[in-house]
């Protein structure tokens, strides 16, 4: 491998580490189910053990990758695309949830799910600053844009809640694909020549 080739692998092989993205998107959902005031979950306590208890489950998850496919860090340039794009994505979710669908007196208020829109705009931003946007990224998070998009949602940014559940669910099965096409691309550490020695080249 040259040197791009093998920064290419490493960074595919931290971003397609896809259980973090179902550990990503459990949370996202139980902040949606602590917003609906659903059962325990309408207390504050419940809300923080769901969130220790999805906190603790990373470890395994850490422990698992780290075993399986070694350490993997993305080179420095990747790391400095990550950190735009999230520097992008931030306000992006912010300042175009309000001006899409909100009260505020700026808005747009359009009848369309602001939230969901902006976090499937800013996921698909995301990995196309690091590995680039595969095809089922294209058509889970492109597809919260069109969900979100349709015209069919309440005003006033009403509906944001339900953007956090349609993410959840979406970051959940782009996690699990991610993870398989990881299994799929890389073998172990020992296999793919990418682990500690090769660790953020």
């Amino acid at each position: 491998m040259d040197r791009k080739e093998i920064e290419t692998a490493v960074a595919e092989n931290s971003q397609f580490r896809g259980l973090y993205g179902v550990a990503g998107g459990l949370l996202v959902i139980l902040a949606a189910v602590r917003n609906s005031g659903w059962g325990p979950f309408a207390h504050e306590w419940a809300f923080v053990a769901g969130v220790v208890v999805l906190g603790g489950l990373t470890w395994p998850v850490h422990t698992f990758y780290t075993s399986r496919f070694g350490r993997a860090k993305p080179s420095a340039r990747t790391e400095r695309r990550q950190i735009a794009a999230a520097l992008i994505g931030i306000p992006l979710v912010i300042v175009g949830s309000l001006w899409l669908s909100s009260r505020a007196s700026w808005s747009l208020d359009l009848p369309v799910n602001s939230t969901a829109i902006t976090l499937g705009l800013v996921f698909l931003l995301s990995f196309g600053a690091s590995v680039g946007v595969r095809l089922h990224h294209a058509l889970i998070f492109g597809g919260l844009v069109l969900v979100g998009s349709l015209p069919v949602w309440e005003r006033g940014g009403e509906s944001g809640n339900t953007a956090l559940w349609l993410a959840g669910v979406a970051m959940i099965l782009s996690g699990l694909l991610d993870h398989r096409l990881l299994v799929r691309r890389f073998g172990p550490a020992s296999a793919t020549g990418i682990g500690a020695d090769r660790a953020g080249v």
